[in-house]
């Protein structure tokens, strides 16, 4: 990376030093000549910027929210960025619920904070970001992570109110905003937990002055939330859409691998290979991974999320890759596929990979308006514990292991089926448990189905031929008003159908 130099006094604090090891310009006339001398930016003088296409949706978000607490004032924060190492920063992505509200997402918009003021019965929304500054600035050209000569161009005021729909202020007058009214018996204040210290410091300050007591301002955010996260159990159109997407970049990133599996079993990292064949593609086509992604060939598959991906690929072994796409707007497919590495399964992998796939079809079969998210895991369970009975693998009957006292097939499965997916690949993970488990399906839910069979190397319940051998099938399914629809279908499942699509991709 390009060096960052700065002179600095002997008595610099410590969390200033970062950049120590060069200087920068800090002459008055430097600063006079940078400041001149540059055309007019397209996106000044007048100029605007349409509204996103996502605006009309987000608007509907928050008023579905603001329904939900009145009188209240609502602090949503992007969050900041986060320290790699030392100067460096990982690449901003902004907390999902804020990025729910505003429709911003990819690099968008560190330190911004969303807030909803209660305005009789409803709230009006604005949203404080940090501004870009002008190029009479020093932070134009000596600020390394907010200056344009550094990390590029950010959005006006104008251009993110015009792009988001929202009215926007600077991020300076934030405390300013949050305070009015606040006191005992005035407006009471909810921020995001953990979305940003900071904020949630000057937060917590201001309910101080009102009187309000730890754990009851603990239990104020803990409920925004929830409510935030379950917000997001039923995709609205524009979601759906957006996760269309990202299930067709990740079905085409599936094949970019098999093509790379004779790169692999020929590299002594080949898992490394896959990883980084996937990465690549999702970073081309999408804003980058949901997660990181499962590389996982042999004796690996039956770690349930080995991402360290340093192992050999070898053929005649199995490889089970568990990957998703991430697109512009965050969200992310999650999709799991068990692979021959040489194109063909055995006898053995097969009769594995077909009791999965039976699972799965079974819980398919329930994935319905009006069952319970409960149902999809059950009935994929009394199918791998029928497979399990039938190998001789259980040590009692098929009825007495579904018991919730058995329970005996969950150690060569001990994740569950499904899980919600959007924005985060563990989607609405604190909603409550009515609203998820227990939840009745509905149309414009989208989660995951993920039965799998691990059989550890040194697992000495299980015959040797099993030993070693791991395999999930994992797909992305929304639930429609006469049943449901499996997003990532393009991608084979049947053992049958993997094989012959590999043949097309392989070399000959």
């Amino acid at each position: 990376m390009s060096a960052e130099h700065t002179e600095a006094p002997d008595d610099q604090p410590l969390e200033d030093r970062g950049a120590n090891r060069s200087q920068r310009p800090s002459s008055e006339a430097f600063l006079s000549f940078i400041a001149g001398q540059w055309a007019q930016a397209a996106t000044g003088a007048g100029a605007r910027c349409a509204p996103a296409p996502v605006a009309p949706y987000a608007a509907h978000r928050r008023e579905r929210l603001s329904e939900l607490f009145p009188g209240e004032r609502l602090v949503v924060p992007a969050g900041t960025h986060v320290v790699r190492s030392n100067d460096t920063d990982y690449r901003f992505r902004p907390h999902s619920a804020f990025a729910h509200l505003t429709g911003l997402g990819t690099d968008q918009e560190p330190d911004a904070v969303l807030v909803l003021h209660p305005v009789e019965d409803r709230h009006e929304a604005v949203l404080h970001i940090r501004p870009m500054a002008g190029r009479d600035s020093r932070e134009f050209f000596a600020d390394a992570r907010y200056g344009e000569f550094w990390v590029g161009a950010r959005p006006s005021l104008t251009d993110l109110a015009d792009l988001t729909g929202v009215r926007t202020a600077p991020l300076e007058e934030l405390t300013d905003a949050l305070a009015k009214d606040v006191g005992p018996g005035g407006v009471r204040l909810r921020v995001v937990p953990g979305a940003d210290a900071s904020v949630s410091a000057t937060v917590d300050r201001l309910r101080g002055d009102a009187d309000l007591t730890a754990a009851q301002t603990e239990a104020a955010d803990a409920e925004l939330a929830e409510a935030l996260s379950e917000l997001r159990l039923v995709k609205d159109e524009h979601e759906i859409e957006q996760m269309r997407r990202a299930v067709a970049a990740t079905v085409t990133g599936f094949a970019e691998i098999v093509r790379a599996l004779p790169r692999a079993t020929a590299h002594r990292r080949g898992e490394r290979v896959i990883e980084a064949t996937f990465d690549g593609h999702a970073r081309e086509e999408g804003n980058a991974v949901g997660y990181e992604t499962i590389a996982a060939a042999g004796e690996n598959a039956t770690t349930l999320h080995w991402i360290r991906n340093d192992g050999a690929v070898r053929t005649g072994e199995l490889v089970l890759v568990d990957a998703g796409v991430e697109v512009e707007s965050l969200y992310t497919a999650d999709i799991t596929r068990t692979l021959p590495v040489d194109g063909s399964f055995t006898e053995v992998q097969r009769r594995v990979y077909q009791a999965v796939l039976d699972a799965a079809d079974a819980a398919f079969s329930v994935a319905r308006p009006g069952a319970r998210f409960r149902d999809v895991h059950a009935a994929a369970m009394e199918v791998i514990a029928d497979r399990l009975a039938g190998w001789g693998l259980l040590p009692s009957t098929v009825e007495e292991s579904l018991s919730p006292e058995g329970q005996f097939h969950r150690r060569w499965m001990v994740h569950g089926t499904s899980h919600h997916l959007g924005l985060d690949v563990h989607d609405c993970a604190l909603a409550r448990r009515e609203m998820y488990l227990d939840a009745e399906l509905v149309p414009g839910m989208v989660f995951t189905i993920e039965p799998g069979l691990y059989f550890k190397a040194d697992d000495l319940a299980v015959p040797q031929e099993y030993r070693g051998i791991g395999v999930r099938i994992e797909d992305d399914v929304l639930i429609t008003a006469d049943g449901h629809e499996n997003l990532s279908a393009a991608l084979p499942r049947r053992p049958e159908d993997v094989e012959a699509w590999m043949r097309t991709l392989l070399p000959h």
